[in-house]
């Protein structure tokens, strides 16, 4: 069995990462910590335009945020990080897309 520390008392643990300091914000890192493509998505409900989903993002809850509030800013739209997954209001597929594999990442459409 592998020994990985769960919790430590050290200020810069990551939880996420499971590493002191914290790597979850290196891009090297990213490809290695990346083990299957993200899934971006587009539901319609009943009402409004829609929500673009970024799943399957495997990253530190801050960067998450940090990673969220820049997508905001950048397409002049609102959103939210619910259960690990990145929402955007309205449909942002083709534009997320290409700023995600720009940083590194592998993309699948659902």
């Amino acid at each position: 069995m592998e020994q990985r520390p769960v919790y430590s008392t050290d200020p810069s643990f990551c939880a996420a990462c499971r590493r002191s300091p914290c790597c979850c914000g290196d891009p090297q890192a990213v490809k290695k910590r990346q083990p299957e493509p993200l899934r971006l998505s587009f539901t319609r409900s009943n009402k409004g335009s829609g929500v673009t989903r970024i799943e399957r993002l495997i990253m530190h809850p801050t960067l998450k945020a940090e990673l969220l509030s820049r997508f905001k800013r950048r397409l002049g739209c609102g959103g939210a990080v619910k259960d690990g997954t990145l929402e955007l209001q309205g449909d942002h597929r083709d534009i997320l897309e290409a700023e995600l594999k720009a940083e590194g990442y592998q993309i699948k459409r659902v």
